[in-house]
């Protein structure tokens, strides 16, 4: 919820070669608690994932503002990798971050981030340190060597990581706090049968 009390969509950024498996626990239970998520291409083009999953973006990326969104999602793609297609995400991302919207970026987005510098001057995480280092950024000493990192307004998090990804922007946005944050990680990270009574009751 923004602080004027709107629920403003949430922007999955989508793209060749995204990969699926990365945010799909994000924007579903997102969904589910009342948020509408709007997918934003290079342009409307279709565009397909790594597994040929064809997404027909909602938007293009000129279309969208900070000030329309709740928060900015960039997903991992082979493309953020192989040359500077995806750099207007990750100046999209400067312009959310500057306005004080958030954004959650994992796997290759976080270099994307990293040579845009949004990294420099924050905490963060990513699939390893060298992977950032290789795009030549100078936030090394902020890597935090972790599943997930949240500092202000920005999320990362590595490939293997899509569960502590969703906790992390679930925390961030208030979606869920203390033990049902915690009870919904340990049921989907960990297969903690005893988590879903917290989540039951807490859905009473």
């Amino acid at each position: 919820m923004n602080d004027d009390g709107v629920r403003r969509p949430v922007h999955l950024a989508v793209y060749d070669t995204f990969a699926d498996w990365e945010t799909g626990h994000t924007t579903a239970w997102l969904a589910r608690v009342g948020y509408e998520i709007v997918t934003v291409g290079p342009s409307r083009d279709a565009v397909r994932t790594v597994a040929g999953v064809r997404i027909q973006p909602d938007r293009a990326l000129d279309e969208i503002r900070p000030e329309d969104s709740s928060l900015l999602i960039l997903t991992g793609a082979d493309l953020w990798d192989t040359g500077d297609d995806l750099a207007p995400f990750a100046r999209k991302a400067r312009a959310f971050l500057d306005a004080g919207v958030p954004v959650a970026a994992i796997c290759g987005a976080t270099a994307g981030l990293a040579r845009e510098g949004l990294l420099d001057d924050r905490e963060h995480t990513s699939a390893v340190s060298f992977y950032l280092a290789a795009t030549g950024y100078e936030g090394g000493k902020r890597y935090v060597d972790t599943d997930a990192v949240t500092d202000g307004l920005l999320v990362t998090a590595g490939p293997t990581e899509p569960v502590a990804f969703a906790r992390e922007v679930f925390r961030l946005l208030g979606v869920y706090e203390g033990e049902v944050l915690d009870a919904w990680y340990r049921l989907f990270h960990d297969s903690d049968a005893e988590a879903y009574a917290v989540l039951e009751a807490a859905g009473r």
